[in-house]
């Protein structure tokens, strides 16, 4: 499998095997949710002299069309969180393969469609399609009842428009990623030089392929962090190459857009002179530059990164708000102690689905707490989460059933909760017997 991604992808077999084991690992952690059936929201109220009985659940959408992403071939694949958390939620998946590697996304077919058979799915519980066509067919199909898509924001708002033109809408849960802004505080800019080595990784991983990737920095006036991390980048390595053309393109074309639009190139660092190859790019520009609208504040995809310089936290404070919905943010902070660490906490907070103290937004653990969305542009739903046990969410929708017989109601509603699931019974909450 490993040998296969790389074939199609160039990223190497030390990067595919992690993310092979971490694909693994993603699935059975949708299958221990499912089991464990808290995502059901089971509330029973029994009948009283001033009511009825009401009996609430979530209950599956229906058929669940998945885009892949191009950056995690294995993890966001045929087989990654949006099918997994799709299929755990009791939906039939059918993928649209992507482009970028259509050897792997049939094998991953293969063994999904092998696997199930074994569990005994029922039969259509998994499809593979190909092609641009199948794509637009699988939104507008009457059968579709939802849309799950990571990939670029031209793709995801594509896609959420030929949905809400349908004669019935359906959502679209696209993950599109953003700029993922961080700030260094005042005090945080005694770590300036490790600060500068932790951000040159974070927007180069991957040749800064990764929704997630920091594009944007504050730093404070003064503090020599832009110079800092030129140094750093022209210290490492030459990054990946791209992994479509489309891609490399982009990147290149962005960064003209940000010099245009005023900021300045810092340093460069040559790409691997094969292939698809994008340099990596560090800019700075200064904050009065930084306006609703201007290209600064949206994202480049690729080894590209802004830093912007501010002079006090009131002038960054007044800037913060006009930056653009992201799926994560970041504070590179003085320690536990430092006094701005709450007030950029209640700035960012409104921007982001996900803020990081003294880390980088790449990496995102799939865990129970994981919020992996952000508002618009970041998503299309931003009350959803693309990785964690909450992505199960997306995919089911509650129902209340009044005054129905008990031997009637779906099997976690009944008294003897065959299922042995989480429960909320007149107000208690009862954990089951597991």
């Amino acid at each position: 499998m490993v040998a296969l991604a790389d074939r199609e992808t160039a990223l190497g077999e030390t990067r595919l095997a992690a993310e092979l084991a971490r694909t693994a690992g993603q699935l059975r952690f949708y299958g221990d949710v499912a089991v464990e059936g808290s995502y059901l929201a089971v509330t029973v109220d029994r009948a009283t002299a001033a009511r009825p009985s009401l009996a609430r659940v979530r209950v599956p959408l229906g058929p669940v069309a998945v885009f892949g992403a191009s950056n995690f071939p294995l993890a966001f694949g045929v087989l990654g969180n949006d099918t997994a958390s799709a299929l755990a939620a009791g939906c039939p998946v059918v993928v649209k393969g992507h482009p970028a590697h259509p050897a792997l996304s049939a094998r991953l077919a293969d063994l999904a469609l092998r696997a199930l058979e074994r569990a005994g799915a029922p039969d259509g519980a998994f499809a593979l399609v190909t092609g641009f066509e199948s794509g637009v067919m699988l939104v507008r199909s009457p059968h579709t009842a939802a849309v799950a898509f990571t990939g670029s924001q031209q793709g995801g708002q594509h896609l959420w428009r030929l949905a809400n033109e349908r004669d019935v809408v359906i959502p679209v849960y696209a993950e599109m990623g953003t700029v993922n802004p961080v700030v260094l505080t005042p005090v945080g800019v005694a770590g300036t030089g490790e600060v500068a080595e932790g951000f040159v990784s974070a927007f180069t991983g991957g040749a800064g392929q990764f929704c997630t990737k920091p594009g944007l920095l504050f730093a404070p006036s003064g503090s020599g962090f832009a110079a800092a991390a030129g140094r750093a980048l022209e210290r490492s390595a030459p990054q990946a190459w791209s992994l479509t053309e489309q891609i490399a393109s982009s990147a290149a074309a962005g960064t003209a857009d940000l010099v245009e639009d005023g900021a300045t190139v810092v340093a460069r660092v040559a790409g691997p002179g094969r292939g698809w190859s994008v340099e990596a790019t560090l800019l700075c520009a200064p904050i009065g530059a930084v306006r609703p609208s201007s290209r600064l504040l949206e994202e480049c995809f690729g080894p590209v990164a802004l830093v912007v310089e501010y002079q006090d936290m009131a002038e960054l404070l007044s800037v913060l708000p006009g930056l653009q919905g992201a799926l994560a943010a970041g504070i590179m902070s003085g320690g536990e102690q430092d006094p701005d660490i709450p007030c950029l906490l209640d700035a960012l907070t409104p921007l982001v689905g996900r803020v990081v103290v003294d880390g980088w937004p790449t990496g995102v653990a799939t865990a129970w707490g994981q919020q992996h969305g952000g508002p618009w542009p970041a998503t299309t739903a931003p009350a959803s989460t693309s990785i964690g046990a909450a992505a199960l969410d997306r995919f089911t929708r509650p129902v209340t059933y009044q005054g129905t017989p008990e031997r009637a109601l779906p099997p976690p509603l009944r008294p003897d909760n065959p299922w042995s699931v989480p429960r909320r019974v007149d107000g208690v909450l009862e954990m089951g017997r597991r």
